[in-house]
């Protein structure tokens, strides 16, 4: 093989390997999961919890995603004392310490995620939000903030037209591409669980990067950080879209 040939292979090569790199960069890697609940399709299963218990199909939850939990992969109970983590575990959520949050962030935290009503706040922090370096205050910030944006979309547009109906995943995912890019469908997961003969979707858990697991993310927008995550499966192909109430 001449010198020329040779040259030419190793470009070759490299170019290759370039372009394998450059594609799993595209592809991203999932660094934190936001869960946004369907809240009415919870508070089948779940009737007694006081949120559940005072729902009404006039409250932000019963047309929205409410916030579950902002995730990072693969960790938990960081620096968390034995003692909290059994009371977490135990479910008794209320033991936990409280956590304190700027009066703004407060409240948009109960209006987002209305199982502050029996401590999720506390819950949360404790299992999840330890594990990342932002502040209390900042966590639950990029948590509403995420789930908002989720709120903005025609993800959000799809549920609240279709309460009371079966929605396919292909649907879902369509609408994830037309708010957060082509592809985004292909980085959520979604959850369903059975009241009775009927199927409902409970919750979609949406793979985001690392860039989610920092305060800037307040002002990031969600297609970026569904963009840089890696791909997964859809899990339930199709659910009812439950009604508030019982």
């Amino acid at each position: 093989m001449s010198s020329m040939q040779l040259r030419t292979l190793s470009f070759a090569v490299s170019m290759v390997v370039a372009g394998a790199a450059v594609a799993q960069e595209a592809g991203g890697r999932t660094r934190f999961i936001l869960a946004a609940s369907w809240q009415p399709a919870f508070c089948q299963t779940n009737q007694k919890k006081a949120e559940c218990a005072s729902q009404t199909g006039e409250r932000p939850d019963a047309t929205n995603f409410s916030l579950h939990g902002l995730w990072p992969m693969r960790e938990d109970y960081c620096g968390v004392s034995a003692e909290q983590k059994a009371a977490d575990k135990d479910g008794d959520w209320n033991k936990l310490p409280e956590v304190t949050l700027a009066a703004e962030t407060k409240t948009a935290l109960t209006k987002t995620m209305p199982g502050t009503q029996s401590g999720l706040e506390r819950h949360e922090w404790v299992k999840h939000g330890t594990c990342t370096k932002m502040s209390a205050d900042d966590y639950f910030g990029v948590g509403v903030h995420l789930v908002s944006a989720l709120n903005a979309s025609a993800v959000r547009d799809l549920f609240a037209a279709n309460i009371g109906k079966p929605v396919k995943a292909d649907a879902i995912k369509a609408a994830f591409d037309k708010s957060f890019g082509p592809g985004a469908g292909d980085r959520v997961k979604m959850s369903c669980r059975r009241a009775g003969n009927v199927r409902m979707i409970s919750e979609l858990t949406i793979g985001l990067s690392e860039a989610a697991g920092a305060a800037s993310a307040k002002t990031t927008g969600l297609a970026d950080l569904i963009q840089g995550a890696g791909k997964t499966s859809f899990g339930c192909d199709e659910g009812v879209v439950d009604a508030a109430g019982f």
